[in-house]
C-alpha cells in the first residue's frame, strides 16, 4: 500500500491514539554498539546511508541529530535510470527509500547514528514494509561505504539479537553501496515543509517525539 493510499479511516481512528502513542512506543533507548568507531580528534565530514521505510521520516529524524550537518533523501540499491519515485514506486527497480546522512565524526560516532536508527527512526524486524507502507522498496538496510561501518553494523545488529531487544529477528540488510541518488525536489525536507500532513502526523512526527525523549543528549532543534 502507498503512504498516499492510506485510508482516512484508519488516519481517524489514528489521530485520536497519536498523544497516547508518543508517550507509550518505542520510548526507550537501545544499548549503546559494544563495536563502534571513535570520536574524531579534528572536524570532518562522514556520510552513511540508510534505508527504513518511507525516507520522509527517516529524514525527519536524522536532521534533529547532533553532529549532522545534512540529510538527503533519495535511491539505493538500483540503477540510475530507474532511480525515479514513480518507478520505485513499483518495488520492482531494487531500490530502496534511503537518506544520506552528512555527519561530523568529531560530535557523533556511526555506531550512535545507527543507535538512533534502530531505536526510533523504524522497525528493523518488519521486512519489506514499514507501517501503511508495503514493498521492497521500504526494506530496511544500511548501505556501508567500507569496510569499518561494515563491521559495525555487523556487530551491532548480532548484539541486539543476541540480547533478544526486539521480539523478533533483525532483518536489517547490510550490503555495500553502490550509488546514492537524490530524490525528487519535492520529497526533500517534506516533514518540515508539511508538518499537518496525516500521514506525517501519525507515522513520522512520533518518531522525532521519540529521538527528543530518548536522545535528549543528541537531540538538536532545526
Amino acid at each position: 500500500m502507498s503512504r498516499f493510499a492510506v485510508s482516512v479511516c484508519v488516519l481517524t481512528a489514528a489521530l485520536a491514539m497519536i498523544c497516547a502513542a508518543s508517550a507509550e512506543g518505542v520510548n526507550r533507548a537501545l544499548p549503546s554498539p559494544a563495536t563502534d568507531a571513535a570520536l574524531a580528534t579534528a572536524k570532518s565530514e562522514q556520510s552513511v546511508v540508510l534505508a527504513g521505510g518511507c525516507f520522509w521520516g527517516i529524514q525527519a529524524v536524522f536532521q534533529h541529530v547532533k553532529g549532522v550537518t545534512n540529510v538527503t533523501s533519495g535511491y539505493s540499491g538500483g540503477g540510475a535510470k530507474t532511480a525515479e519515485y514513480e518507478l520505485v514506486s513499483t518495488g520492482e527497480t531494487g531500490h530502496a527509500e534511503s537518506v544520506k546522512i552528512t555527519y561530523d565524526p568529531s560530535q557523533i560516532t556511526y555506531g550512535q547514528l545507527l543507535r538512533v536508527f534502530f531505536s526510533v527512526a523504524h522497525d528493523p524486524t518488519q521486512l519489506n514494509r514499514q507501517g501503511p507502507d508495503e514493498g521492497s522498496q521500504y526494506r530496511s538496510a544500511i548501505f556501508y561505504g567500507n569496510a569499518e561501518q561494515k563491521r559495525i553494523a555487523e556487530a551491532y545488529i548480532a548484539q541486539l539479537d543476541h540480547a533478544k531487544v526486539f521480539p523478533s529477528q533483525i532483518v536489517t540488510q547490510v550490503v555495500s553501496l553502490n550509488a546514492f541518488y537524490p530524490a525528487e525536489a519535492y520529497h526533500q525536507n517534506y516533514a518540515a515543509n508539511h508538518p499537518n500532513n496525516l500521514y506525517i502526523v501519525y507515522n513520522d512526527a512520533p518518531k522525532v517525539v521519540h529521538l527528543q525523549q530518548q536522545f535528549p543528549e543528541l537531540y538538536v532543534v532545526k
